[in-house]
Protein backbone atom coordinates (compact mmCIF):
# COMPACT_ATOMS: atom_id res chain seq x y z
CA UNK A 1 0.00 0.00 0.00
CA UNK A 2 1.76 3.33 -0.74
CA UNK A 3 2.26 5.47 1.85
CA UNK A 4 0.83 9.26 1.72
CA UNK A 5 3.54 11.85 1.08
CA UNK A 6 4.71 13.72 4.33
CA UNK A 7 5.58 17.50 4.20
CA UNK A 8 8.96 16.53 4.69
CA UNK A 9 9.26 14.45 1.76
CA UNK A 10 7.02 17.11 -0.24
CA UNK A 11 8.89 20.50 0.61
CA UNK A 12 10.10 21.98 -2.46
CA UNK A 13 12.82 23.98 -0.33
CA UNK A 14 16.31 22.49 -0.50
CA UNK A 15 17.95 24.05 3.06
CA UNK A 16 15.75 21.51 5.10
CA UNK A 17 15.59 18.17 6.04
CA UNK A 18 12.36 18.46 7.48
CA UNK A 19 9.41 20.37 6.80
CA UNK A 20 10.26 23.43 7.76
CA UNK A 21 10.19 25.83 4.14
CA UNK A 22 12.82 27.92 5.04
CA UNK A 23 16.60 28.05 6.22
CA UNK A 24 16.30 27.65 9.95
CA UNK A 25 18.70 28.78 12.79
CA UNK A 26 19.12 24.67 13.72
CA UNK A 27 19.88 22.87 10.40
CA UNK A 28 22.04 25.89 10.26
CA UNK A 29 24.02 24.85 13.62
CA UNK A 30 24.03 21.76 12.45
CA UNK A 31 25.34 22.11 8.99
CA UNK A 32 27.94 24.36 10.34
CA UNK A 33 28.80 22.32 13.42
CA UNK A 34 27.42 18.58 13.01
CA UNK A 35 24.86 19.06 16.17
CA UNK A 36 23.09 21.22 17.86
CA UNK A 37 24.57 23.88 19.62
CA UNK A 38 23.48 26.11 22.67
CA UNK A 39 23.63 30.06 22.98
CA UNK A 40 24.70 31.67 26.08
CA UNK A 41 23.32 34.93 26.55
CA UNK A 42 26.38 37.49 27.94
CA UNK A 43 25.24 40.96 29.62
CA UNK A 44 29.35 42.90 28.90
CA UNK A 45 27.90 45.86 30.69
CA UNK A 46 28.09 48.38 27.49
CA UNK A 47 25.32 51.21 26.57
CA UNK A 48 24.07 52.47 23.77
CA UNK A 49 25.29 55.39 21.91
CA UNK A 50 21.49 56.77 21.82
CA UNK A 51 21.11 56.09 25.33
CA UNK A 52 24.55 57.64 26.85
CA UNK A 53 24.28 60.87 24.55
CA UNK A 54 26.50 60.72 21.55
CA UNK A 55 23.10 60.20 19.17
CA UNK A 56 20.23 60.06 21.62
CA UNK A 57 18.95 59.39 24.78
CA UNK A 58 16.22 57.40 26.71
CA UNK A 59 17.21 54.43 23.92
CA UNK A 60 14.80 52.75 21.61
CA UNK A 61 11.24 53.20 23.13
CA UNK A 62 10.82 49.35 23.67
CA UNK A 63 13.74 48.31 24.93
CA UNK A 64 13.89 47.51 28.58
CA UNK A 65 16.66 48.69 31.18
CA UNK A 66 18.76 46.19 29.63
CA UNK A 67 19.01 46.52 26.35
CA UNK A 68 17.77 43.50 25.29
CA UNK A 69 19.84 41.21 28.07
CA UNK A 70 16.75 40.18 29.99
CA UNK A 71 17.87 36.52 29.93
CA UNK A 72 21.40 36.88 30.72
CA UNK A 73 22.70 37.04 33.86
CA UNK A 74 23.32 41.23 35.75
CA UNK A 75 26.21 43.27 34.29
CA UNK A 76 28.19 42.94 37.63
CA UNK A 77 29.12 38.98 37.20
CA UNK A 78 31.86 38.37 35.61
CA UNK A 79 31.55 37.21 32.14
CA UNK A 80 33.34 33.66 32.75
CA UNK A 81 30.77 33.62 35.42
CA UNK A 82 27.66 34.29 33.15
CA UNK A 83 28.73 31.68 30.96
CA UNK A 84 29.01 28.85 33.50
CA UNK A 85 26.31 30.17 35.53
CA UNK A 86 23.96 30.06 32.74
CA UNK A 87 25.63 26.91 31.03
CA UNK A 88 24.77 24.85 33.48
CA UNK A 89 20.90 26.29 33.44
CA UNK A 90 20.71 25.08 29.85
CA UNK A 91 22.60 21.73 30.68
CA UNK A 92 18.99 20.08 30.80
CA UNK A 93 17.56 21.65 27.78
CA UNK A 94 19.90 21.16 25.73
CA UNK A 95 21.99 17.90 25.46
CA UNK A 96 25.06 19.03 24.07
CA UNK A 97 29.18 19.91 24.63
CA UNK A 98 29.03 23.15 22.08
CA UNK A 99 28.63 26.68 22.85
CA UNK A 100 28.74 29.66 21.30
CA UNK A 101 28.73 32.96 24.03
CA UNK A 102 26.12 35.66 22.72
CA UNK A 103 27.06 38.91 23.94
CA UNK A 104 23.21 40.69 23.52
CA UNK A 105 22.92 43.37 25.66
CA UNK A 106 22.85 46.65 24.27
CA UNK A 107 25.95 47.81 21.61
CA UNK A 108 28.68 45.27 22.44
CA UNK A 109 31.25 47.38 20.52
CA UNK A 110 30.34 50.14 21.63
CA UNK A 111 33.67 50.92 24.01
CA UNK A 112 37.48 51.10 23.26
CA UNK A 113 39.07 48.09 22.02
CA UNK A 114 41.09 47.21 25.12
CA UNK A 115 37.92 47.31 27.05
CA UNK A 116 35.68 44.84 24.16
CA UNK A 117 38.64 42.66 24.41
CA UNK A 118 38.79 42.36 28.16
CA UNK A 119 35.01 41.23 27.64
CA UNK A 120 35.24 39.22 24.26
CA UNK A 121 38.74 36.89 25.14
CA UNK A 122 38.06 35.46 28.70
CA UNK A 123 35.20 33.81 27.20
CA UNK A 124 37.03 32.57 24.23
CA UNK A 125 38.88 30.45 26.00
CA UNK A 126 36.24 28.69 28.08
CA UNK A 127 35.97 25.10 26.51
CA UNK A 128 33.34 23.90 24.29
CA UNK A 129 33.05 27.68 22.80
CA UNK A 130 32.75 26.94 19.29
CA UNK A 131 31.29 30.02 17.83
CA UNK A 132 30.40 33.66 19.01
CA UNK A 133 28.06 36.20 18.42
CA UNK A 134 27.82 39.98 18.76
CA UNK A 135 25.10 42.12 19.13
CA UNK A 136 25.45 45.58 18.04
CA UNK A 137 25.00 48.50 15.70
CA UNK A 138 25.95 49.40 12.42
CA UNK A 139 27.07 53.00 13.39
CA UNK A 140 29.07 51.20 16.07
CA UNK A 141 31.89 50.03 14.36
CA UNK A 142 35.37 51.90 14.53
CA UNK A 143 38.16 50.87 12.40
CA UNK A 144 39.98 49.36 15.12
CA UNK A 145 37.23 47.42 16.50
CA UNK A 146 36.42 45.97 12.77
CA UNK A 147 39.89 45.08 12.30
CA UNK A 148 39.52 42.76 15.92
CA UNK A 149 36.45 41.80 14.76
CA UNK A 150 38.45 40.10 11.45
CA UNK A 151 40.71 38.56 13.61
CA UNK A 152 38.13 36.96 15.58
CA UNK A 153 36.17 35.68 12.27
CA UNK A 154 39.84 33.86 11.41
CA UNK A 155 39.64 31.93 14.97
CA UNK A 156 36.14 31.12 15.32
CA UNK A 157 32.72 31.18 13.81
CA UNK A 158 31.68 34.76 13.99
CA UNK A 159 27.96 36.23 13.78
CA UNK A 160 28.30 40.13 13.99
CA UNK A 161 24.48 40.90 14.76
CA UNK A 162 23.35 44.52 13.92
CA UNK A 163 20.10 46.10 14.55
CA UNK A 164 18.09 48.10 11.77
CA UNK A 165 14.28 47.28 12.86
CA UNK A 166 12.86 49.13 9.28
CA UNK A 167 14.60 50.77 6.50
CA UNK A 168 11.84 53.68 6.85
CA UNK A 169 13.84 56.84 8.64
CA UNK A 170 10.49 58.36 9.91
CA UNK A 171 9.97 55.27 11.83
CA UNK A 172 13.55 55.01 12.67
CA UNK A 173 13.32 58.67 14.32
CA UNK A 174 9.83 57.46 16.23
CA UNK A 175 11.14 55.22 18.22
CA UNK A 176 14.33 56.84 18.78
CA UNK A 177 16.67 54.36 17.09
CA UNK A 178 19.51 56.99 16.39
CA UNK A 179 20.35 56.51 12.86
CA UNK A 180 19.17 56.07 9.48
CA UNK A 181 19.40 53.70 6.96
CA UNK A 182 22.13 55.15 5.25
CA UNK A 183 24.19 54.73 8.43
CA UNK A 184 23.44 51.51 8.44
CA UNK A 185 24.64 50.97 4.98
CA UNK A 186 27.65 52.17 6.10
CA UNK A 187 28.36 50.35 8.35
CA UNK A 188 27.10 46.79 6.64
CA UNK A 189 29.26 47.87 3.82
CA UNK A 190 31.71 48.48 5.88
CA UNK A 191 31.96 44.87 7.57
CA UNK A 192 30.90 43.27 4.51
CA UNK A 193 34.60 44.88 2.55
CA UNK A 194 36.54 43.95 6.24
CA UNK A 195 36.08 40.26 5.77
CA UNK A 196 34.18 37.31 3.99
CA UNK A 197 34.15 35.22 6.86
CA UNK A 198 32.17 37.41 9.37
CA UNK A 199 28.52 35.76 9.22
CA UNK A 200 26.16 39.62 9.42
CA UNK A 201 23.12 38.78 10.83
CA UNK A 202 20.58 41.79 10.40
CA UNK A 203 17.40 42.63 12.60
CA UNK A 204 14.08 43.75 11.51
CA UNK A 205 10.92 44.28 13.64
CA UNK A 206 7.18 43.77 12.74
CA UNK A 207 4.51 45.94 13.98
CA UNK A 208 6.64 49.09 14.91
CA UNK A 209 4.13 52.41 15.42
CA UNK A 210 2.59 53.79 12.04
CA UNK A 211 3.94 51.05 9.84
CA UNK A 212 1.18 48.90 7.57
CA UNK A 213 2.62 45.12 6.41
CA UNK A 214 3.51 47.35 3.02
CA UNK A 215 5.84 49.08 4.72
CA UNK A 216 7.75 45.85 6.86
CA UNK A 217 7.69 43.84 3.42
CA UNK A 218 9.74 46.99 2.00
CA UNK A 219 11.47 46.78 4.79
CA UNK A 220 12.40 43.04 3.87
CA UNK A 221 12.68 43.52 0.39
CA UNK A 222 15.54 46.10 0.80
CA UNK A 223 17.53 43.92 3.13
CA UNK A 224 17.29 41.06 1.02
CA UNK A 225 19.05 42.70 -1.58
CA UNK A 226 21.88 43.17 0.62
CA UNK A 227 21.63 39.32 0.41
CA UNK A 228 23.10 39.04 4.60
CA UNK A 229 24.07 36.05 6.18
CA UNK A 230 20.83 35.62 8.54
CA UNK A 231 18.37 37.39 9.74
CA UNK A 232 16.20 37.98 13.04
CA UNK A 233 12.39 38.68 12.76
CA UNK A 234 11.04 40.18 15.85
CA UNK A 235 7.52 40.82 17.01
CA UNK A 236 7.34 44.07 18.57
CA UNK A 237 6.46 43.40 22.37
CA UNK A 238 5.53 46.03 24.62
CA UNK A 239 7.24 45.90 27.81
CA UNK A 240 6.98 47.86 31.37
CA UNK A 241 8.71 50.76 32.42
CA UNK A 242 9.55 52.12 28.39
CA UNK A 243 8.08 54.43 26.22
CA UNK A 244 6.30 52.21 24.23
CA UNK A 245 4.42 50.72 27.19
CA UNK A 246 3.88 54.39 27.97
CA UNK A 247 2.07 54.27 24.21
CA UNK A 248 0.42 51.25 24.71
CA UNK A 249 -1.40 52.47 27.77
CA UNK A 250 -2.62 55.14 26.54
CA UNK A 251 -4.06 53.64 23.80
CA UNK A 252 -1.29 55.65 21.19
CA UNK A 253 -0.22 51.95 20.00
CA UNK A 254 -1.97 48.83 19.06
CA UNK A 255 0.23 45.60 18.68
CA UNK A 256 -0.31 43.16 16.07
CA UNK A 257 -2.67 40.68 16.05
CA UNK A 258 -1.19 36.48 15.70
CA UNK A 259 -2.77 36.26 12.61
CA UNK A 260 -1.55 39.39 10.72
CA UNK A 261 1.74 38.33 12.07
CA UNK A 262 1.96 35.10 10.89
CA UNK A 263 0.58 36.36 7.52
CA UNK A 264 3.52 39.00 7.57
CA UNK A 265 6.13 36.48 8.46
CA UNK A 266 5.06 34.38 5.91
CA UNK A 267 5.11 36.52 3.03
CA UNK A 268 8.91 37.63 4.40
CA UNK A 269 9.84 34.88 3.62
CA UNK A 270 8.94 34.84 -0.04
CA UNK A 271 11.32 37.67 -0.55
CA UNK A 272 15.07 36.17 1.41
CA UNK A 273 17.35 34.99 -0.80
CA UNK A 274 17.01 31.06 0.25
CA UNK A 275 20.69 30.76 1.52
CA UNK A 276 20.00 33.11 4.42
CA UNK A 277 19.74 31.78 7.48
CA UNK A 278 16.83 32.86 9.45
CA UNK A 279 17.62 33.12 12.89
CA UNK A 280 14.22 34.09 15.03
CA UNK A 281 11.00 34.08 13.49
CA UNK A 282 9.47 36.37 16.78
CA UNK A 283 10.61 38.00 19.74
CA UNK A 284 9.81 37.48 22.96
CA UNK A 285 10.49 39.38 26.49
CA UNK A 286 10.62 38.45 29.89
CA UNK A 287 7.02 37.70 31.09
CA UNK A 288 7.12 39.36 34.12
CA UNK A 289 7.47 42.42 32.11
CA UNK A 290 5.24 41.91 29.19
CA UNK A 291 2.17 44.25 28.57
CA UNK A 292 1.09 43.08 25.23
CA UNK A 293 0.25 41.29 22.74
CA UNK A 294 -0.64 37.98 25.46
CA UNK A 295 -0.21 35.81 22.21
CA UNK A 296 3.28 36.08 22.16
CA UNK A 297 3.82 34.26 24.90
CA UNK A 298 2.54 31.05 22.71
CA UNK A 299 6.00 30.90 20.73
CA UNK A 300 5.64 27.80 19.74
CA UNK A 301 2.46 28.07 18.45
CA UNK A 302 3.06 31.12 15.96
CA UNK A 303 6.07 29.20 14.79
CA UNK A 304 3.63 25.95 13.97
CA UNK A 305 1.42 28.33 12.16
CA UNK A 306 3.76 30.19 10.43
CA UNK A 307 4.96 26.27 9.47
CA UNK A 308 0.97 25.33 8.75
CA UNK A 309 0.36 28.18 6.51
CA UNK A 310 3.40 27.96 4.20
CA UNK A 311 2.36 24.09 3.56
CA UNK A 312 -0.71 25.37 3.17
CA UNK A 313 -0.63 28.01 0.57
CA UNK A 314 2.76 26.09 -0.80
CA UNK A 315 5.24 29.12 0.11
CA UNK A 316 9.03 28.62 0.64
CA UNK A 317 11.83 30.86 1.57
CA UNK A 318 13.30 32.73 -1.91
CA UNK A 319 9.95 31.92 -4.01
CA UNK A 320 9.82 35.45 -4.56
CA UNK A 321 13.16 36.82 -3.99
CA UNK A 322 13.87 38.70 -7.40
CA UNK A 323 17.78 37.30 -8.24
CA UNK A 324 18.57 40.47 -10.91
CA UNK A 325 17.71 42.80 -7.95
Amino acid sequence: MNKKPTQSSTNPYKNSDSNKRYYTYDYWLRQTFGGKCAKIPIDAGFTCPNIDGKCSVGGCIYCSQRGSGDFACEAEIPVTEQFEITKKQLSSKWQTDKFIPYFQAHTNTYAPLEIIKEKIEPVMALDGVVGLNIATRADCLEDDVVGYLCELAERTVLTVELGLQTVHDGTAMLINRGHTYADFLAGYEKLRRASDKINICIHLIFGLPGESVSDMLESVMEVAKLRPDQIKFHLLHVLKDTRLGDMYLSGEYQPMDMESYVDTVARALLYLPENTVVGRLTGDGMQSQLLAPDWSRKKTVVINNIDKKMYAEDLWQGKFFDKKA
